[in-house]
């Protein structure tokens, strides 16, 4: 049975994006009609980012989506990308500009590259932070404007960075600079849906061993992280530890770091880190719950 929380947050549920407290019931959606994915919390605790399905296909990486931002009251519904691209996984800076940024989809590889825009712009006045020739991956961002990614560098080659945006998000400004990562468990699996903590001293993300890309059977970790070397180490499994063909995804911080909530198909869980145990906080039996966040604590 699903246990009240006290920790609000936002999620999917059969498509629609709710506002709710974790563990109670759902009332008015926040957007209905369509199929919208990931919504992710400003910082500032007033606004939404989320992406709208517009073309579905059985293979993700070809669906055809916009972003949308929409204020928490469900006021200000506007789309930043016009739904040509494949506009995945956005989420906010954290360096007090509030920027919305995301990952677009090269038009003619599986390859993506990392898009910024502002609240209040129109499809078309986005701009590219990485460029298009090698993948980039945008994770989740740092106070000081750096942003977590995957990457396949030219140079420097595969892995975890901290990229450092070139210093002005408009065209012809500059190259941003990467920092190798320094993780044990990236040399032998992939770290995926990477969610730095508030206070910037822990991670938590999915894992999988090897690097044959697959949603089902992750374990969810949490380790430490360090931004100025920069590093991630002590990681410790907290849920799927024994590797069960299940979908385990999407772990995200509430804002006082005290838990963790994350996707166990196709429900919701809590994970309280002071004793270790784990509680529902979905309701509904037979809907299906993904994509939670908590309340002003943007992935």
């Amino acid at each position: 049975a699903a246990r009240k929380t006290g920790y609000m947050g936002s999620y999917f549920v059969n498509g629609e994006i709710h506002v709710n407290e974790y563990g109670t019931p759902e009332g008015k959606p926040l957007t209905s009609g369509h199929q919208d994915f990931k919504p992710s919390w400003s910082k500032t605790g007033d606004i939404h980012v989320f992406f709208r399905r517009l073309k579905n296909d059985p293979v993700v990486t070809n669906w055809k989506t916009a972003i949308h931002i929409i204020n928490v009251d469900g006021t200000g519904l506007h789309p930043l990308s016009d739904g040509t691209h494949t506009d995945f996984n956005q989420t906010w800076t954290r360096d007090g500009t509030n920027t919305p940024i995301w990952n677009r989809k090269h038009p003619g590889k599986v390859s993506f590259y990392v898009m910024a825009s502002k609240v209040g712009a129109k499809p078309g006045q986005e701009v590219a932070l990485t460029d298009k020739s090698y993948h980039t991956w945008a994770y989740t961002c740092l106070i000081d404007g750096k942003i977590l990614v995957q990457c396949a560098h030219p140079k420097q080659g595969w892995g975890y960075f901290l990229m450092t945006p070139a210093p002005s998000v408009e065209p012809s400004s500059g190259e941003p600079s990467f920092e190798r990562i320094d993780c044990e468990l990236a040399t032998k699996g992939i770290l995926d849906r990477v969610s730095i903590s508030p206070s910037e001293t822990k991670v938590c993300f999915e894992y999988q061993k090897g690097y044959q890309y697959k949603d089902t059977g992750r374990t969810l970790y949490i380790a430490d992280f360090d931004a100025k070397k920069p590093s991630i180490t002590n990681a410790k499994a907290f849920a799927n530890e024994e590797g069960a063909n299940r979908w385990f995804a999407y772990p995200r911080w509430t804002k006082d770091e005290k838990a963790i909530v994350y996707h166990a198909s196709p429900s919701l869980y809590m994970y309280l880190l002071a004793d270790e145990s784990a509680v529902k906080v979905s309701t509904r039996d037979g809907a299906d719950y993904r994509y939670p966040h908590c309340e002003a604590t943007p992935k």
